[in-house]
């Protein structure tokens, strides 16, 4: 579907899009995978008086901290939420463009998009985007991906997030935290996870990336019980009982062992010196 075939379409934010000759080449760049894509792009976006409320508070706050209210979900419209922030993307990258941010620095951040279709779909067995509260951080210019971790300031604080993009590899941690320092000119990082509960080092081998990972935080809470959070972003499934778990890694092996103990993940805060 060429662009220019919605170019009837009044909405002020097509213009924006122009740029690009197919949405197919967006949308691989924004790392959506071919079937989310293809569905996507037959879900008609014809101007939507909802879309260009949800667009315009979306582009009103680009570089503002400001909390803004979820979007309605409506599974007769699942892409919806994709086509608002499609509809915001020209605004993100004249933003970004005009802070300095590195062009691949910023589409690295903004295809965590094609990321989280993947896991909606993986987690709800059918395509669109659900969650998108934490995409619109990417897409105010609050959020970005610097190598492999991504970076956040929120509220004076420098956080730390782990997409899901592979291997917690030292080496990668090391090249995002030595960018970030220079990204963000700060000291000091913080990070909230499961990933930090120093249970896993129970479970897993002393030299495993995660537990390598985790013993760069010094841990200054012990956060919260997160056991459905843990299941949700291991097994990618949302209300699964212990018994239907999958165990094939040392990982999954070990949340399963942990739950079935009796006890409970938890999701401590740990800082880091940067």
């Amino acid at each position: 579907m060429p662009l220019s075939a919605a170019a009837g379409h009044s909405r002020s934010f097509w213009f924006g899009l122009l740029m690009f000759r197919r949405m197919e080449e967006l949308l691989r760049r924004l790392g959506f995978a071919d079937d989310d894509a293809r569905e996507l792009l037959r879900e008609d976006p014809r101007p939507d008086a909802l879309l260009e409320e949800c667009r315009a508070e979306l582009v009103a706050a680009i570089g503002s901290d400001d909390r803004l209210e979820p979007w309605p979900y409506d599974s007769g419209q699942p892409w919806l939420h994709a086509w608002t922030l499609l509809a915001a993307l020209p605004d993100t990258r004249a933003y970004h463009a005009a802070r300095g941010v590195a062009d691949d620095v910023s589409w690295a951040t903004l295809a965590d998009l094609g990321r989280c279709a993947a896991i909606d779909r993986r987690l709800h067995g059918a395509g669109g985007l659900r969650h998108s509260p934490w995409l619109t951080r990417h897409f105010r210019g609050l959020l970005y991906a610097l190598g492999r971790l991504q970076f956040e300031e929120d509220d004076g604080l420098l956080l730390v997030h782990i997409p899901e993009s592979g291997p917690l590899d030292p080496a990668a941690c090391d090249h995002s935290f030595a960018q970030a320092r220079r990204f963000f000119s700060r000291r000091e990082a913080r990070c909230t996870s499961w990933l930090l509960d120093p249970v896993l080092a129970k479970y897993l081998d002393a030299d495993s990336n995660i537990v390598r990972f985790q013993q760069r935080f010094e841990l200054v809470d012990d956060g919260w019980e997160c056991d459905a959070d843990v299941v949700r972003f291991v097994f990618r499934r949302l209300d699964a009982h212990v018994d239907e778990l999958p165990q094939r890694t040392t990982l999954e092996r070990a949340v399963v062992a942990h739950i079935r103990s009796g006890a409970h993940w938890r999701c401590p805060t740990g800082r880091l010196s940067l």
